[in-house]
């Protein structure tokens, strides 16, 4: 089973996928650093959760774009 992500997680996440797609990758401290400039988080916790599932986003998105190959 997957880990549970609360809205306040998801939602900035998928909002900053849609946005800022192209200067996202399956990097996790990548991702940090455009979190960091785009959302401004208050907590570096909440920072790092946001980038996780960003990163989560973009590694699924890659697999779906290989696999319509």
């Amino acid at each position: 089973m997957g880990k549970v992500r609360p809205s306040f997680v998801k939602r900035p996440a998928r909002e900053i996928v849609e946005k800022y797609e192209e200067y996202l990758t399956t990097d996790f401290e990548h991702n940090k650093k455009v979190v960091e400039i785009v959302a401004e988080p208050k907590t570096k916790r909440l920072r790092n959760l946001i980038a996780g599932y960003v990163t989560h986003l973009m590694r699924l998105k890659e697999r779906q774009e290989e696999s319509e190959e």
